[in-house]
């Protein structure tokens, strides 16, 4: 009995001396303070991200306050604008940005997944591909005052033709019921979704490349075309990455100014037709803030800057809830 004891006590020290050689989760050594070093500066960095955007609020709703203590929450609905008078309201801004932000989506999002598809699938050869993708993502690079003045120049008389043709055809339509004067909502809108193109295809093209190619082959091998493995398999498998490559392209038209405030006609009137003029939150901002006198126009100004900060914050929010849902979803599945 006593044999058998020591004989398993020499096993267990001998299992505890094997299981802490091999233990590789071991703390204890000559770089654990590196280690510690290095995750104490990444926090630090985290928190200072995190420290910016609240000092960033606290600076824009500091300025914004008297006009907050002024106008209230009904600055949001009130359409008038009116320097010499001292009021305003923000609604005709937030019409603009909101709307020309909605066309450029709606136009680049079915563009972006074509160019997605066809650079990430085998329908060209790869010596076309490859140019093709880094030919719109170079969009990207073009600094927007020169995509404004590409706008003025080519854009605005290109599409004249077309708002007058559907002005003189479908001017009973309320969205095409103003005359075309050039500048509007229409120009800003597709000028917008040229700029943020690059970000719906580049994300969208990296997100369908990294779905296995072993998908696509059982997919076919089952009987499925290509063009149903495309929409049945591929895209709803890559649907979280287009969802956040959509919202991140929608902050970036929310925020565009000078190429919106060159095209988009600035005008303070709330116009059910896109081929009327418009304004938006940055383009106000970059036009009037220069020449605001009274505290009470720079604090509208903060207040509208205000707006735009909480529309973005609330977009990209929304774009992680819904990411994390859809890939929660497809965990399930």
């Amino acid at each position: 009995m006593t044999h058998i004891s020591k004989k398993t006590k020499k096993l267990t020290r001998k299992s505890a001396e094997i299981n802490t050689e091999v233990d590789l989760t071991d703390t204890a050594g000559e770089g654990l303070w590196m280690e510690s070093g290095f995750t104490l500066f990444v926090w630090g960095f985290a928190l200072a991200t995190a420290a910016t955007l609240f000092w960033m609020s606290a600076v824009i709703f500091k300025d914004a306050w008297p006009a907050i203590s002024e106008f209230g929450l009904s600055f949001l609905w009130n359409p008038k604008w009116d320097i010499g008078e001292l009021q305003f309201g923000a609604l005709p801004f937030i019409y603009g940005t909101v709307i020309s932000s909605a066309i450029g989506i709606i136009i680049a999002l079915p563009l972006g997944l074509s160019v997605a598809i066809v650079t990430s699938e085998n329908f060209l050869p790869v010596w076309v591909r490859s140019p093709l993708g880094f030919m719109v993502e170079l969009i990207a690079a073009i600094p927007s005052v020169i995509v404004g003045l590409w706008g003025i120049f080519v854009l605005i008389p290109f599409l004249l033709p077309l708002q007058q043709s559907l002005f003189d055809n479908f001017s009973w339509f309320p969205l095409f019921s103003s005359e075309p004067l050039g500048p509007g909502m229409l120009p800003a809108g597709i000028l917008l979704s040229i700029m943020i193109l690059p970000t719906v295809a580049a994300i969208s093209r990296e997100v369908l490349m990294s779905v296995p190619v072993d998908l696509r082959s059982a997919s076919m091998s089952l009987g499925a075309t290509r063009w149903e493995t495309i929409f049945k398999l591929l895209l709803p498998a890559a649907s979280s990455g287009i969802i956040g490559a959509t919202i991140l392209a929608l902050g970036r038209a929310l925020g565009e100014t000078m190429a919106v405030t060159m095209v988009i006609g600035n005008s303070i009137q709330i116009n059910p037709s896109l081929l009327a003029p418009s304004y938006s939150i940055p383009a106000v901002l970059a036009s009037q803030f220069r020449e605001a006198v009274e505290p009470l126009h720079t604090g509208a100004l903060m207040y509208l800057a205000l707006i735009l900060f909480v529309i973005t914050l609330l977009v990209n929010a929304i774009a992680v809830l819904l990411v994390q849902l859809i890939g929660a979803k497809e965990a399930k599945t």
